[in-house]
């Protein structure tokens, strides 16, 4: 099963929270490595640091985080995954219109989804409700 994760889902399996376990459990079965963009890479590596501003994290473990990624896409673990951005901007453009006014969802989760869409895979994973919610409404098989 080929997978896009959310940047939920990303932390919680690289760095310690109440999802670790979860993430865990659910990347250990998944069959195929998870796919990782320009996108999800960007907010993943500023998620670590935002927890080092907030004293969650010191900045040993941030960079230890950093590197398990980095050591993860080498080992093809996690597989660099371009997206054609104009396509995936119109796609989030249609799924906001369409369902920010009634979830809530915020512009980075707008974007996740619709990079899922357009790279064509059809199972999300997340641990944020209100992106779990569009996910579904996008057509796509959520996790957990």
């Amino acid at each position: 099963m080929v997978a896009y994760a959310d940047t939920s889902f990303f932390f919680s399996l690289y760095a310690q929270d109440a999802n670790t376990v979860h993430a865990a459990r659910i990347a250990a079965n998944l069959d195929a490595a998870l796919v990782v963009t320009p996108l999800q890479r960007h907010e993943l590596r500023n998620a670590f640091r935002i927890a080092v501003f907030r004293r969650e994290i010191t900045l040993a473990e941030c960079q230890h985080l950093l590197d398990s990624v980095e050591a993860d896409t080498r080992s093809c673990a996690l597989v660099e995954t371009p997206v054609a951005w104009a396509e995936l901007y119109a796609g989030a453009d249609a799924l906001s219109a369409a369902h920010a006014t009634t979830l809530g969802t915020r512009g980075f989760d707008v974007l996740h989804v619709a990079a899922a869409v357009a790279l064509g895979i059809k199972n999300f994973l997340t641990f944020d409700n209100r992106q779990k919610a569009l996910a579904v409404k996008a057509g796509l098989k959520v996790k957990p």
